[in-house]
């Protein structure tokens, strides 16, 4: 996550080499590109939550698809139940931001 980080911040970095303990950007000409340590650290941890939000959102969306059933025109009007189980999951997102926390709604 660290190397995309350093890509999305430095648009002319092409190339990263990395080892134990050091990370190296370059430019097309070779030229080594200076990146600061902390701006890069931050956009790493944007990039995780970003993720892990794409992660919750991907599962939520999955659990949605399960009940798309409820809503066809030759089933039976939903229950009030159902139509709040699928509020509740596109509201999801609104208080969690991973799986890691999440607490799902029951599936009535």
């Amino acid at each position: 996550m660290k190397h995309k980080a350093i890509y999305d911040l430095y648009s002319e970095v092409v190339t990263i080499t990395e080892d134990s303990s050091t990370c190296v950007a370059y430019d097309a000409n070779g030229n080594v590109v200076s990146w600061d340590a902390d701006a890069v650290a931050t956009k790493q941890t944007e990039l995780e939550n970003a993720r892990k939000l794409e992660n919750l959102r991907t599962e939520r969306n999955s659990r949605l698809a399960e009940t798309d059933h409820w809503t066809f025109s030759d089933t039976p009007t939903m229950t009030q139940a159902q139509q709040d189980y699928r509020q509740d999951l596109r509201d999801i997102t609104d208080t969690y931001s991973d799986l890691d926390s999440v607490v799902w709604p029951t599936k009535p």
